[in-house]
């Protein structure tokens, strides 16, 4: 069973659905959106088998609330 969709589309598997997981269980990013260091919070995430958003992830320059 894959734990990501990246890992099912290796596997042929084009209808999967990743397992919901609680914005709780992974912390949000203050990164800027485009950066190079959101861009590695994004591939972490993705290697972890996380979503790739957060609901308090950072969205632009005047999000100070994320």
């Amino acid at each position: 069973m894959p734990k990501s969709v990246l890992e099912a589309i290796k596997q042929g598997q084009w209808d999967f659905e990743p397992e919901t997981i609680e914005e709780r269980r992974f912390d949000a990013t203050r990164a800027m959106p485009g950066t190079d260091e959101k861009l590695e919070v994004l591939a972490a995430r993705v290697r972890a088998g996380l979503p790739l958003w957060h609901g308090h992830d950072r969205t632009d320059l005047d999000d100070l609330e994320a």
